[in-house]
């Protein structure tokens, strides 16, 4: 066997381990610790949406520590500025130049608590470093440490004191993952938990089960599944269909489409399969598009949400077999 495939092997097994350890500190959740590990395969940024209290900021720390991987955390506020983010020049008396002192985006994984809390002008500080991998200060790119992941947090109910993230940003987020609530059974688990003297601070029981090596072996592994041209019309169908929906407003772009084909193939691999099968395309089709529809005001006036409409679609829309 090729030292590649000796590469995936482990990646494979080591990555799939990240469930169990994640579980020490984290209960349940299991659905959206995939989606932040198809994210990592992909290279790509997901947006987290849930009421507060619902361990968010825990399940990021949790999986970069089982990752051992660099993080650091921004809390988005009103009166953030974009250098806080992508850091800035300082001038040094005792050299009489500026120099540059790097911001907290340079890391591998950035937590982004409450994005919409902040304005436009600051949310735009992360948009060259969600795209291009780098930071522009004065004229001088500075590229950022790879892999380099933003999870970006939001709370769905509280519209006081937010800011709308405008559709391009919305756009450069792989997977927007919604964070439940967890069923009676698992909240009394956390309740246990907590009893016995867990502290959600110390994650020193947390050990690292996967490297940057890893996802990097995984993200080859990703980049050879085979992707059949009934699945690649598969995924064109279902875009145009959203484009036509009399229900949206916006329907998604081409981009839309090659993050939709981009986690299929990254939950394939973790699936045991060197392939691409419609029913990936359908089981990454509501977190790689729902934010990526905009619902018209009619339609949201009747009640219609976002996933609503795309369980419409998948529904409709015939199935390569």
């Amino acid at each position: 066997m090729s030292t590649p495939d000796l590469g995936a092997e482990q990646a494979f097994s080591a990555l799939g381990a990240l469930r169990s350890e994640v579980a020490k500190a984290v209960v349940g959740q299991d659905a959206v610790v995939t989606g932040m590990v198809i994210a990592l395969l992909c290279r790509g940024h997901v947006l987290l949406e849930g009421v507060p209290g619902v361990a968010k900021t825990l399940l990021v720390r949790t999986l970069s520590a089982a990752l051992s991987l660099d993080f650091k955390r921004v809390q988005f506020t009103p009166d953030l500025m974009p250098g806080d983010v992508t850091g800035s020049l300082i001038y040094d008396a005792r050299t009489t130049e500026f120099e540059f002192r790097e911001g907290p985006v340079f890391t591998n994984l950035l937590l982004a608590d409450e994005i919409n809390r902040t304005p436009p002008k600051t949310q735009a500080a992360l948009l060259e470093a969600m795209e291009e991998r780098q930071v522009s200060i004065e004229g001088t790119a500075r590229k950022l440490p790879d892999p380099f992941v933003v999870a970006a947090t939001q709370n769905p109910i509280e519209y006081e004191g937010t800011y709308q993230l405008p559709e391009a940003q919305l756009d450069r987020f792989l997977l927007k993952l919604t964070v439940p609530l967890p069923p009676r059974d698992q909240e009394i688990a956390v309740l246990e938990r907590h009893a016995q003297g867990f502290d959600p601070r110390d994650l020193s029981h947390v050990k690292p089960v996967a490297t940057a090596a890893d996802l990097a072996a995984g993200r080859a592994a990703t980049a050879r599944v085979h992707v059949g041209p009934e699945v690649l019309g598969y995924v064109v169908d279902l875009a145009r269909a959203t484009r036509q929906s009399p229900s949206l407003q916006i329907g998604v772009s081409p981009r839309g489409g090659t993050a939709l084909l981009a986690a299929a193939r990254a939950w394939a691999w973790l699936s045991g399969r060197g392939y691409v099968t419609p029913d990936d395309v359908k089981a990454l089709a509501r977190p790689a598009l729902r934010h990526r529809v905009q619902l018209r005001p009619e339609a949201e006036l009747e009640g219609a949400t976002a996933d609503g409409v795309l369980d419409g679609i998948l529904a409709s829309v015939p199935v390569p077999r």
